[in-house]
């Protein structure tokens, strides 16, 4: 079990190998797993990244429960999701959490709206380019 590590900030966090892997998780498809990765890592975050990195792990759990068919789960987090990666203080830790955003955005008002999400994009996580 992990202990919380209150000198796991930004930079840590990105120099941690597990991030690249959650991330990787999350773009394959591996909801659950990647949750299960970025929740270890959410745990041993302190300050703001905190909050992204809770938002990430909600959009990906989001993602679980369209799998069972709990439409009113995945709308719960989508939004609880987008509600911390939008927060303005929210850091991105080196990721595009706009082209995210926009397409958890697009997801959710289609199931709010009844309509059916296979054909939209599924949420990708793209690392900026500096």
């Amino acid at each position: 079990m992990n202990v919380y590590n209150p000198l796991f900030n930004e930079e840590n966090i990105l120099q941690d190998t597990r991030f690249a892997e959650a991330i990787n998780l999350f773009n394959s498809g591996e909801w659950y797993l990647a949750h299960d990765l970025f929740e270890e890592i959410w745990h041993e975050t302190n300050g703001l990244p905190r909050i992204t990195i809770q938002g990430i792990l909600q959009i990906a759990v989001a993602q679980v429960h369209l799998e069972s068919n709990n439409i009113k789960g995945a709308m719960i987090l989508y939004g609880e999701g987008l509600g911390r990666l939008k927060r303005p203080d929210s850091p991105h830790l080196g990721l595009n959490i706009k082209n995210l955003c926009e397409i958890v955005e697009l997801r959710l008002h289609s199931l709010q709206h009844q309509n059916n999400v296979k054909e939209l994009a599924v949420p990708v996580i793209i690392k900026n380019i500096n």
